[in-house]
């Protein structure tokens, strides 16, 4: 036998390897591919987009300071504890969460619409009038300034974050 055809011979293990390796490979990139559409690369949550505008106010009895919120333009917010976080916060005014929604049917703060938060016995409280409450205390004094958030729960994200002076 000669050496040429010898080495003829010996390249045909050669083909079969080469070819499971790159079968192996893109296997691999394929399972890759399709599991990285699965688990993760859906959008991303994202909270309404709203211009909120706060403002000092009195309440109807004429003696009680209450907050004012105007909602300017953007998307609605949706008023439940499920969806949408209000937090106040002041050195006068216990610090906290609002957990009560509106008593009314109408859950949404749309675009023209105005709410009103309350302070009863320094606990917020939000309405959607100026008539005040029972125990309704000013909710701050002259020059001092509130801190409100609107946080959308689902996405964790700051829907609107104001400074009130009053």
């Amino acid at each position: 036998m000669s050496k040429a055809n010898q080495f003829i011979m010996d390249e045909d293990a050669v083909s079969p390897v080469i070819g499971v390796i790159l079968m192996v490979a893109i296997t691999v990139i394929l399972a890759a591919v399709i599991a990285a559409f699965v688990f993760g690369m859906g959008p991303p949550e994202t909270a309404p987009q709203a211009s909120v505008r706060g403002s000092a106010a009195t309440a109807t009895d004429g003696t009680s300071s209450i907050l004012k919120l105007e909602h300017q333009g953007g998307d609605a917010i949706t008023l439940t504890d499920a969806n949408t976080k209000i937090i106040v916060s002041d050195t006068a005014l216990a610090n906290g969460t609002i957990t009560s929604a509106l008593a009314t049917a109408d859950q949404q703060f749309d675009s023209g619409e105005t709410l009103y938060i309350y302070s009863a016995a320094t606990v917020p409280e939000l309405g959607n009038s100026t008539t005040a409450k029972a125990a309704t205390v000013n909710i701050a004094t002259s020059g001092s300034i509130v801190n409100v958030k609107f946080i959308d729960v689902a996405s964790q994200q700051m829907i609107a974050d104001l400074d009130v002076r009053f």
